[in-house]
């Protein structure tokens, strides 16, 4: 098990767009290897999700994976989930109101609006095609792991900055509204 520092936010390779992988590439050790840390280092870390930048490595990869997470008792499940070469195609224009963190912003959280409905296409660890609705909560998690791969963090996509607090703040005074509000959301969308 290997699991790597995280880069945090004024990294400039957080900043940066990440290439695309060959199917050749992806099947070499390196890589294989990389989609590895990158597991272990999300589980370590409880983390819903990690994508390559934020280990430090400027590929198009990601790992999803919610499964009785501490830090998110509200999503969903979702199984270990390796994205390799994502595209993300908004459905509709149906929004939700997420209040997001990210392992590359320490203790930071806000509000974020997030497509329900997404259709992704991305390759998995062994190269095999998938082509897959996303809805809910589980859509705004693939959304958040794959604006990584742009350069983009959800610092920028934090609408109104006075939602922006610490996970103290955010345990102490915001936590049961949101979980209120986001299990009816999650009840009446399935994911």
């Amino acid at each position: 098990m290997t699991v790597r520092e995280i880069l945090h936010v004024g990294n400039p390779l957080l900043r940066q767009v990440s290439r695309e992988v060959t199917k050749n590439e992806l099947a070499s050790t390196q890589m294989q290897t990389l989609i590895d840390d990158l597991i272990d280092t999300m589980r370590a870390a409880n983390g819903a999700g990690i994508a390559a930048p934020q280990i430090g490595e400027l590929v198009r990869i990601a790992t999803i994976e919610v499964n009785a997470n501490p830090r998110y008792p509200y999503k969903p499940k979702i199984p270990l989930t390796i994205a390799v070469n994502p595209v993300v195609e908004f459905l509709d224009d149906e929004l939700v109101d997420v209040n997001e963190g990210c392992l590359s912003v320490p203790n930071m959280r806000g509000n974020v609006m997030r497509h329900v409905n997404i259709r992704v296409r991305y390759w998995d660890r062994h190269g095999n095609e998938y082509d897959e609705v996303k809805r809910g909560l589980t859509a705004g998690t693939f959304q958040h792991e794959l604006d990584h791969l742009d350069g983009v963090l959800f610092l920028d996509k934090v609408f109104d900055t006075t939602t922006l607090t610490t996970w103290e703040q955010f345990e102490r005074f915001h936590r049961a509204a949101f979980i209120e509000r986001i299990t009816e959301f999650v009840q009446r969308v399935g994911s």
